[in-house]
């Protein structure tokens, strides 16, 4: 029995380690699977010296550069911007499934998008942006279940959305900006769940989709960025925005064919602080309610938007500010402004927008606005850039934009503005005329037109009035005193006396000179 039960207790104690043995060698078979895997595929690439040290000599989680690992299996792989040439054909996913995050944003990789992205189940976040793919977007990727942030901005992908992208259950990020290749039949997709949509961040500017507003994003009431400028977009702007999308931050409807007129009811918004209708073709008036915009009036308010969200993603948005086209990033903690310029917008610029006490921009040019500059334009005191230039405006500059302490790029030219262009620390630093010019009743610096006394400000003719009645005060003065001096004489009889003495000695001296 003894005996039994020893030789049991020696099988278990083989079996043990047996079963120890053989352990590491599958998790070094597994680990070699994943590097195998991206060996290969760097084997492909035309230039792979940023991947040098991706050998066989070195631990793979330990020295390949741009790799991650978790319990010995690749999750992360970020190789952005390091000027890798060739393609993804080659890349077998198949042995990449704990895959969380491919990165390979800002390469040179080209060709076709492989439909075998899609066998990654696990991956969150797939950045492809800033290379060279020429196909369309693969419908396999709406098949990815844990998918949230899929950035394909800046290639020249070709076709349209497919439907089946719309139906990812998590995305939060979609930007697929700038591909311009992008047929310009293409129209965005209708059908998508409402219970699936959880978008935040929607980029689709700078392509050749046509259509009006999408309808299908009635559904996603968690959107913070709707960017579709510079597309072939027509229609009016629905009503419906400023209820569909409560949490709406930034809004680009830039360079399209919207029409009619702007919904006031977009001033509803309470956290929308970046406004671009630019260059489209909308009539009527500007809202009187769009000094509502909550976020535009408390200039605190910017700082704050930061940490509302905690999130892996920093908003952008593409804007011309201070005239030159440029691209934000973190927006909504550094920028707030309204732009409706290149429209048909006419009538009076609302003075309730001098209410907006946080914007850093605000560009009405290029309509058909008459009336005047709002008097109290002064006090947006953030304001760094406002071009009023091309409009039908009337009356003088407010002499309120003195203080405008931060303003460094101004326009009013091709206007019927006229009187004195007002003086201030600031006002003086914006010596160029041109932004001035086409405005034949302006006068002064930085003009050569010097200003009649018609035009002089309030402040210079009460100067003037001033001088003048100094002179008067001293006339009267002198006239006062001597009639005075002299009054005292024949009151005083001791000043008479003394004075006729005084009369007398003068005589007898002149006298005996004589």
């Amino acid at each position: 029995m003894k005996r039994l039960a020893h030789t049991h207790l020696a099988g278990s104690v083989v079996l043990f380690l047996l079963a120890a043995t053989t352990i590491p060698s599958t998790t070094v078979a597994v680990v070699s699977l994943d590097g195998e895997a991206l060996l290969a595929w760097k084997a492909s690439l035309s230039d792979p010296a940023a991947l040098s040290n991706w050998t066989r000599a070195k631990p793979m989680c330990l020295s390949w550069d741009g790799l991650y690992c978790h319990l010995e299996r690749v999750v992360k792989l970020r190789l952005s911007g390091l000027g890798l040439s060739g393609g993804l054909d080659t890349l077998d996913t198949s042995e990449l499934q704990d895959l969380v995050t491919l990165d390979l944003s800002g390469n040179n990789l080209g060709g076709a998008i492989p439909a075998g992205i899609s066998r990654l189940r696990s991956l969150e976040l797939l950045d492809l942006s800033s290379n060279r793919f020429d196909s369309s977007i693969p419908p396999g990727l709406g098949g990815m279940p844990n998918l949230v942030f899929l950035q394909l901005y800046n290639n020249s992908l070709v076709g349209g959305i497919p439907p089946q992208l719309c139906r990812l259950p998590l995305v939060r990020l979609l930007d697929i900006s700038k591909n311009e290749s992008f047929r310009a039949a293409c129209k965005i997709p209708m059908a998508v769940p409402s219970q699936t949509c959880s978008l935040r961040w929607l980029y689709l500017a700078r392509n050749s989709f046509i259509g009006a507003f999408p309808p299908v994003l009635r559904s996603c009431n968690s959107l913070e960025t709707v960017d579709i400028g510079n597309n072939g977009f027509f229609g009016v702007i629905p009503p419906w925005i400023w209820s569909r999308f409560p949490l709406l931050k930034i809004l680009s409807l830039r360079s399209n064919n919207f029409t009619g007129e702007i919904p006031p009811q977009l001033s509803r918004h309470l956290g929308l602080q970046l406004l671009d209708m630019a260059n489209n073709s909308l009539t009527g008036s500007i809202p009187v309610s769009f000094g509502s915009f909550f976020f535009m009036k408390y200039p605190q308010n910017l700082s704050a938007t930061g940490s509302l969200h905690w999130t892996k993603y920093d908003d952008k948005i593409n804007i011309i500010w201070k005239g030159q086209e440029q691209i934000f990033q973190s927006a909504t903690q550094s920028l707030a402004g309204i732009d409706l310029s290149g429209n048909l917008l006419s009538r009076c610029i609302p003075k309730e927008l001098t209410n907006l006490l946080g914007i850093q921009f605000l560009n009405l040019s290029r309509n058909h606005l008459s009336c005047g500059i709002p008097k109290d334009i002064g006090s947006l005191t953030y304001l760094e850039s406002l071009d009023l230039s091309s409009n039908e405006l009337l009356g003088g500059i407010p002499p309120s934009m003195s203080n405008l302490s931060w303003l460094n790029t101004f326009n009013v030219s091709n206007n019927l503005l006229s009187g004195k262009i007002p003086a201030g620390s600031q006002m003086q630093t914006l010596t160029d005329p041109s932004i001035y010019s086409n405005n034949s009743r302006l006068c002064g610096f930085p003009l050569e037109t010097p200003c009649p006394n018609t035009f002089l400000t309030q402040n210079e003719r009460n100067g003037g009035n001033e001088d003048q009645w100094l002179y008067y005060w001293v006339i009267a003065g002198i006239v006062f005193g001597f009639w005075l001096w002299f009054g005292m004489l024949f009151i005083v009889k001791t000043w008479r006396c003394a004075f006729l003495l005084f009369v007398d000695g003068m005589q007898c001296k002149v006298m005996k000179k004589a």
